[in-house]
């Protein structure tokens, strides 16, 4: 049977300088350091991609259209490359190596190609293949004057069919504009990201965390899914919708398309609404947002994941120490706020029970 042309996102991550770098160091202590980065880099594209096959100092992954979101493409190339950064941060420190291999490490970086495109996935000699024109033109991509044009060296190159798949508007979320031509694909436009700045900004950037020990209220609740999987039924209006069945509708407001600080929800059920807006945005780690409760007032949580195994998370969601006639109020609203949230993670647990990935191997011809 031949099988049928998909649409997805077809992500390539990369290590760059390692060409050089193992020209100039010891080979032995450089595939250490290539395999431990590797290990970083696809840990960080689980599970929210499918990894289709490792190409030497590159990794190739793959989401059909309907298994991602804008904001969860962006989240997991930022933590990628964070976790990438801050594992070679690590190894440098802890190591007093003086070989090139490990005096080195500070040379290597990480990019991204993202396109969305259509293609096939085959099964040849027992392992995944993936083939089709726009295939070929995300790995044109990894070769291109990213670095010459604009100075980057890590970063995230998003094609122009990507970015509007995504819904995404490059100019105010601060993207430069590039272009690449190529004889067999010809001209290709995209957006880039610099993922150093990001990089900088994170590890600048005020954190707004509820502490246990300034907690007013705790719950904690175990769900059947990965940390990314629960972040995301989470965080996206559609997916809360299914689990959340005291909100008619959430409209969400998010800053040139994708969730993060700053980014606004309107929860309405019945003939009140809850307003939340996102303080801290930690992907898949924690969020904070600001709360406002009719009759209640503002108040500050935290919602926490730990990953408890590869298939279960615990989330734990804490509110602020109250004050004033808030504190007052308060044992009037703990009743119904626990109870809501104890029923709501029931159903949540359900939903992602029922909806836990079953094997999916294409079709071989």
């Amino acid at each position: 049977m031949i099988p049928a042309a998909e649409s997805g996102y077809l992500v390539l991550a990369d290590v760059s300088g390692y060409t050089k770098y193992l020209r100039d160091t010891e080979l032995e202590h450089a595939q250490d350091v290539l395999a431990d980065l590797m290990e970083t880099v696809v840990g960080g594209l689980r599970p929210a991609l499918r990894l289709s096959k490792l190409e030497g100092d590159a990794a190739f992954a793959y989401a059909l259209d309907s298994e991602i979101g804008a904001s969860m493409m962006l989240d997991t190339i930022d933590q990628t490359y964070f976790a990438f950064r801050s594992r070679l941060r690590d190894i440098r420190q802890a190591t007093t190596c003086k070989c090139n291999a490990c005096r080195l490490i500070p040379s290597l970086n990480l990019k991204f190609v993202v396109h969305n495109g259509r293609f096939v996935r085959n099964i040849v000699a027992g392992n995944e293949e993936l083939t089709g024109s726009d295939v070929v033109v995300a790995h044109r991509l990894l070769k291109n004057t990213v670095t010459e044009q604009l100075g980057y060296v890590g970063y995230a190159l998003l094609t122009e069919s990507c970015v509007t798949a995504l819904g995404l508007d490059p100019i105010i979320l601060g993207w430069k504009e590039h272009r690449e031509g190529y004889e067999d694909v010809g001209e290709i436009l995209s957006h880039v990201e610099d993922l150093e700045t990001a990089w900088s900004r994170e590890q600048e950037r005020r954190r707004v965390f509820v502490l246990p020990t300034n907690a007013q209220f705790e719950f904690t609740s175990e769900f059947p899914a990965s940390r990314n999987v629960v972040w995301d039924f989470t965080t996206s209006p559609e997916k809360r919708l299914l689990w959340m069945t005291d909100f008619t509708h959430i409209d969400q407001t998010n800053p040139g398309g994708r969730r993060g600080p700053g980014t606004t929800n309107h929860c309405v059920h019945g003939r009140g609404a809850i307003t939340e807006e996102i303080l801290d945005w930690h992907p898949f780690q924690y969020y904070t947002q600001r709360t406002v409760v009719p009759m209640v007032g503002p108040w500050i949580q935290t919602f926490e994941f730990r990953p408890l195994g590869d298939d279960t998370t615990e989330l734990r969601i804490r509110i602020q120490r109250l004050h004033g006639k808030q504190r007052l109020l308060w044992p009037l609203v703990r009743r119904g706020l626990s109870n809501g949230m104890r029923q709501n993670a029931d159903r949540l647990a359900l939903i992602l029970k029922e909806q836990a990935p079953q094997p999916d191997e294409p079709q071989s011809d």
